[in-house]
């Protein structure tokens, strides 16, 4: 079948070869005895390796077809893996354990999606993370091409699963959760995400209906394995928006492994593509380290260290923003003075120690300790002017504003400081038993946080100060003298000191039988949560939680490879600090944790299109929430209400269809629908910050078939507009506009120099290398004008407050270089 390919089209060049793409498989091979094994023989097709003095084993297998392994020695019985489909450059992890009285067979299919899952868990491709394009490359840029994941700033790592907001999602890296900075309010001060991609080595995201063994939120969890390096590795990788480098190590013993990465990035490039002119400074640094030490088969130490410093500086100076309809264009322009100086230091240090009792129980002890120290502070004037514009094309004034209708003054003022202290120990355990294992946990968590509010807005509109629009600033001026003092429009000044205990832990049991010629499995689980908030001036209040939760696969004995799913449970989020602290920044600690029940329903089909593998996934899902502390959402910034007098409902459906549309690649088109609704205080249903509806997204890989070094990476995002807030003190039921509908198209273009298929002889100056890649990026493809939230700005004739929309980036241009020695 003659196969046509998006970028030939796109470079003019059509033609037709195909080449052969590798993928690896690797670990550890244990005996009887839960020693490690050497020399067994391993083969699969042309392909052949044995173990080394430690058990260990590295194997390139064809991708994107199905594979036989055979692992064989002469003193035991043969372990078969059949079935095994994996993408290209994807890497499998197999330990398997040779018995001298059993040959074994272990049929595992590996789909276009990565490894096949019963429970509702999603495989992402590493390799795929790493050459995705985006404007914030990474883990977070391919979730948000997943049809229930949604952002609408691209600027962000942050992102919004199911109707949740950014505060519903865990996160972990193998085994150990991470936290982010508490004040960051706009999205180009978030800097670098936690998680660097040059060190992963598996990536598993989870849309609702998770396991128990996973903690207390409502939306979702992304779980991160780190890389156990095998060999000497020196990566590197450059390009106008920073750079970052990671090296792996391991021993001659091969006991003692490393994998380290640094990373530094400027987001001026961006920035500076926005609507706001300013002098932008800004600079993100991070180093994280994953070390293992294996003492001995049955016991190994990891630790997991991580240190980021996000210095961000700003002084903007001006701005001009059309608006309004073509009949009545409006423009709003704005002149600053000052700056905004923020910082926010983190460092995380984690300690997981390993005990392999017997080759069918491990245990783990878990401990970290996570400290942030951050300053938010700003002083910056802005003068405004809301005006008509000339929507004369023929003018020589066209798009210039005429006649102004208003002029203004705003002044904020902001000097808030953080320091937070988080302080984890965990036990884990796992068991198996003929089909079956047993899972456990108990956890307890710590925090103490020091936050110091102090902020200020004041407003000058038509030559006088507003004051805020309470009742002791209501004025029946002239007929009554008016003598009130002077105050901010809005303000915060809160000194909080407030201490939580946490304990927490979980028992699952998940088992496999066989009905009907078909495979069933199952998973039962409860977590329970238990808390205690205190502090200085804060009442001690506790609180517990229990909550169930269930997973039910089974895969019917049919030709067609099908596989169904059903997840449901109870779900609850204790509240973290932030969600203790109310819009005047007072600590209500008896606020209760959001409660929610999960349905999860979904299918999944696996079949061969042009003899590549391909995979349909389908799933809807309905989400009933309780106690609902409802918030209020600007560019990145939640603030909480800490009331719980809401509550509110979710219900949506998805459909993925992926796999190697082009012959040794890998993509997916995917399309969601979701509602989400809230009742506060039973005055009806309201769309709540996060209510997406509509997305759709692709995420294409292609080559030139002539040229099939020279490869794009494409990934486009639709989704409707999320509601567009509400100006400060407005009811929110009265403002129901949305923002405009986003929409972005991202483009990579790369040549591969060398790489593992591409090897040079010593004379070649190549030869050193084990991959070079040199490309381009081009963001925001078609400039689309995509806002992230609204300014509001008073019009002092008629008294109305015009929503303005704050656009995000306009095109940029990238140019990217990445090494591997």
């Amino acid at each position: 079948m003659k196969s046509y390919s998006v970028l030939s089209l796109i470079l003019l060049l059509s033609s037709s070869i195909g080449f052969a793409q590798n993928a690896t498989i690797s670990g550890i091979v244990l005996g009887d005895n839960n020693e490690p094994l050497s020399n067994v023989n391993i083969i699969s097709k042309e392909f052949g390796t044995t173990t080394n003095a430690d058990g260990f084993y590295i194997l390139e297998i064809t991708s994107d077809e199905e594979n036989t392994i055979v692992f064989s020695h002469i003193a035991y019985l043969d372990v078969v893996l059949e079935k095994l489909i994996l993408n290209t450059n994807e890497t499998f992890i197999f330990n398997p354990v040779l018995k001298s009285d059993i040959t074994q067979i272990d049929g595992v299919t590996v789909s276009a999606t990565g490894k096949r899952e019963t429970s509702n868990i999603l495989n992402i491709s590493p390799e795929k993370i790493r050459k995705i394009p985006g404007a914030n490359s990474g883990v977070e840029t391919i979730l948000k091409l997943l049809p229930g994941v949604s952002s609408n700033n691209e600027l962000s790592t942050q992102y919004a699963v199911r109707g949740g907001n950014y505060d519903e999602n865990l996160v972990y890296v193998n085994e150990i959760e991470v936290y982010r900075p508490f004040l960051i309010r706009s999205a180009q001060q978030e800097g670098l995400s936690f998680v660097n991609t040059d060190l992963v080595q598996n990536v598993k995201f989870s849309a609702g209906g998770f396991q128990a063994k996973y903690g207390d939120k409502l939306a979702s969890v992304l779980d991160i394995t780190y890389k156990t390096p095998t060999l000497f590795s020196l990566r590197a990788d450059v390009s106008f928006l920073g750079a970052s480098t990671s090296v792996e190590t391991v021993s001659k013993n091969q006991k003692f492994s490393s994998v380290s990465g640094a990373r530094y990035r400027n987001n001026s490039l961006l920035v500076n593509s926005q609507q706001t002119q300013s002098n932008f400074n800004p600079a993100f640094t991070d180093v994280q380290s994953y070390l293992t030490y294996r003492f001995s088969p049955k016991f190994q130490l990891n630790f997991l260290g991580n240190l980021a410093v996000n210095d961000y500086k700003n002084e903007p100076l001006n701005r001009q923003t059309n608006f309004g309809t073509i009949n009545n264009p409006q423009a709003l322009i704005v002149y600053y003075e000052g700056q905004e100086t923020n910082k926010y230091n983190t460092a995380l240090g984690a300690l997981k120690g390993s005990y392999f009792l017997n080759e069918n129980t491990a245990l783990k002890l878990i401990s970290s300790i996570y400290h942030t120290t951050e300053e938010e502070y700003s002083d910056v004037i802005a003068a405004y002017e809301l005006g008509e514009v000339d929507s004369n094309l023929g003018s020589d004034t066209a798009g210039e504003v005429l006649a102004s209708r208003g002029i203004g003054s705003q002044f904020n003022r902001t000097r808030n400081d953080l320091d937070a202290l988080i302080f984890n120990v965990a036990h884990k355990g796992y068991s198996t038993m003929d089909n079956s294992l047993l899972e456990w946990g108990v956890k307890y968590t710590h925090e103490d946080i020091r936050d110091q509010l102090r902020e200020s807005e004041f407003i000058d509109s038509a030559g006088f100060s507003i004051r805020p629009p309470r009742s002791e600033f209501i004025n029946n001026q002239p007929s009554q003298p008016f003598n009130a003092p002077l105050e901010a429009y809005s303000g915060l000044n809160a000194l909080n000191f407030v201490k939580t205990n946490r304990f927490s832990g979980y028992l699952q049991l998940g088992t496999h039988k066989t009905w009907s010629k078909g495979d069933v499995y199952y998973n039962i689980g409860v977590r329970s949560h238990h808390w205690t908030v205190s502090g200085t001036g804060v009442e001690k209040v506790s609180q517990t939680v229990f909550s169930p939760r269930a997973q039910f696969s089974i895969k019917p004995n049919w030709r067609k490879d099908m596989l169904f799913r059903l997840s449901t449970g109870i779900y609850h989020q204790p509240p973290f600090y932030r969600e203790l602290r109310d819009n005047t920044g007072t600590i209500q600690p008896k606020v209760k944790a959001q409660k929610a029940f999960h349905v999860v329903a979904g299918n999944e089909y696996s079949f061969l299109l042009w003899d590549r593998p391909f995979t349909l996934i389908n799933e809807a899902y309905y989400k009933k929430l309780e106690n609902v502390n409802a918030y209020t959402l600007e560019d990145v910034r939640i603030r909480y209400a800490a009331n719980n007098d809401a509550e509110a409902y979710v219900y949506g459906a998805e459909v993925r269809l992926n796999g190697a549309f082009v012959p040794g690649t890998e993509s997916w088109v995917s399309l969601g629908y979701l509602k989400t609704e809230e009742n506060r205080n039973n005055r009806g249903y309201i769309p709540r910050p996060t209510d997406q509806r509509v997305k759709f997204a692709i995420l294409f890989q292609d080559y030139i078939p002539t040229i099939p070094d020279l490869k794009m990476y494409l990934n486009l995002v639709y989704q409707t507009g999320v509601p567009g807030g509400s100006p400060s003190y407005a009811d929110p039921y009265s403002f129901q506009n949305r923002l405009r509908d986003y929409k972005r198209t991202d483009l990579g273009i790369s040549y591969i120099f060398a790489n593992r298929k591409k090897q040079f002889t010593k004379t070649h100056w190549l030869h050193n290398f084990k991959e070079l890649n040199l490309g381009f990026e081009i963001f925001n493809l078609f400039n689309n004008q995509n806002s992230i939230t609204n300014t509001w700005v008073r019009d002092a004739d008629s008294k109305n407050e015009y929503a303005v929309p704050n656009y995000l980036t306009s095109r940029v241009f990238n140019l990217k270089l990445g090494l591997r020695l």
